[in-house]
């Protein structure tokens, strides 16, 4: 991973991408990617899929439930904290899980092609 001015090459799943950054912020994107890169490759094992586009929505979206469950977790610890919108944290994981069915319905044949 090489940088440059204000960009800097990572690698996510194995593929490399070339991304704009400050220089003062190369650290935290670089633990970002550390980050995505394992959740990525985790569900790349656990579901034996090939199909990057579908573990990259996978890994956002379990990212995605894992930052709202400790927002949600915060703000029940300590409700001053929060902000004035109150977030159905059971609603969002029903639409993650139906985002979730979606992508397996539209993503199923290409996975066959394989």
């Amino acid at each position: 991973m090489t940088n440059e001015t204000n960009h800097l090459d990572i690698t996510l799943l194995g593929k490399e991408y070339r991304v704009a950054c400050p220089p003062d912020e190369h650290d935290a994107l670089l633990s970002a990617v550390a980050y995505v890169d394992e959740k990525m490759r985790d569900i790349a094992e656990k579901t034996r899929s090939r199909i990057a586009e579908r573990i990259a929505v996978m890994a956002a979206l379990n990212i995605a439930h894992e930052y709202l469950s400790q927002t949600h977790a915060a703000a029940e610890t300590n409700p001053q904290a929060g902000s004035e919108t109150t977030l159905d944290i059971g609603a969002v994981k029903r639409r993650i899980s139906g985002m979730e069915a979606e992508l397996d319905a539209v993503l199923a044949p290409q996975a066959k092609l394989i």
